[in-house]
């Protein structure tokens, strides 16, 4: 199912022994557009530290109460190295969470989540084999790719022929944690303004920094566009409508090939 990633802000996070906080954010990879990891606001429980949440940790999530169910315990997430609280996270930190959790790293694999699909399908690994991986990491391997969503909410949208909005917000496929679309608010150019579900595929490029992202679109084809109701769910049949609009053909299988197409402009 499509969501959006403003919803989970605030969600309750709950290890297999008790609630250790909230998400107040979600980190990607510019790379293929994934949520990689969640930010914990854990309170006076850990202040100080910086305590991420990956995908491939979630039991279940419970989204009629706001809830995600961790596999792990409180005390592990204790013991896990925390990352430098004002710094970026780097692919080194990335590297010391899988080895603590037994999680296998989701990149340079065949899979969107390393060797498997979706998160919840990922099997534990020895860290020993993990190790043993890394003696020839190539130098791609080592960069950062994390950015973060509240950072990118905000970024100006440019059509081929000026500004038409900003991100408002971007929706996720909840099976696979990989972001489909981003919501474009065009009330700062346009009178009265709407909102827009632009699929990511039809991005040119982004920019870090001039916080902008460009569309191979007209400021006209977006004006035009159905409405989105971030109050109705994003369907089949409103995905349908969107791309009919465009006149260009629907796919909702999303696996890692069809996720690199999303993320190629990026790249």
């Amino acid at each position: 199912m499509l969501r959006s990633t403003n919803e989970i802000l605030g969600y309750r996070l709950n290890t297999i022994d008790q609630d250790v906080g909230s998400c107040k954010d979600l980190l990607f990879d510019d790379q293929w557009w994934t949520i990689r990891h969640l930010l914990a606001n854990t309170g006076v429980w850990m202040i100080g530290k910086k305590v991420l949440i990956s995908p491939a940790m979630i039991n279940k999530p419970d989204w009629k109460t706001r809830n995600i169910f961790l596999n792990v315990s409180k005390d592990e997430i204790e013991k896990c190295p925390a990352p430098i609280e004002d710094e970026p996270v780097s692919r080194e930190y990335e590297r010391k969470m899988s080895r603590h959790y037994g999680i296998p790293y989701y990149w340079g694999d065949a899979g969107l989540w390393g060797p498997a699909a979706y998160p919840y399908a990922v099997e534990p690994v020895l860290t020993e084999s993990m190790n043993e991986s890394e003696e020839d990491v190539p130098e791609q391997e080592t960069e950062n790719h994390l950015r973060s969503i509240k950072e990118v909410t905000g970024y100006d949208i440019k059509a081929s022929d000026g500004n038409i909005g900003h991100v408002e917000d971007f929706i996720m496929d909840d099976d696979t944690w990989a972001l489909r679309y981003v919501i474009v608010d065009t009330r700062n150019w346009l009178p009265g303004g709407k909102k827009v579900l632009l699929p990511l595929t039809w991005a040119e490029s982004v920019s870090w920094t001039r916080a902008e992202f460009e569309v191979n679109l007209s400021k006209s084809e977006i004006e035009n566009c159905p409405e989105f109701d971030p109050e109705k769910p994003i369907n089949v049949e409103y995905e349908a409508r969107v791309y009919d609009y465009y006149g260009r053909p629907l796919d909702t299988k999303i696996d890692r090939a069809a996720q690199q197409h999303i993320a190629n402009p990026f790249v």
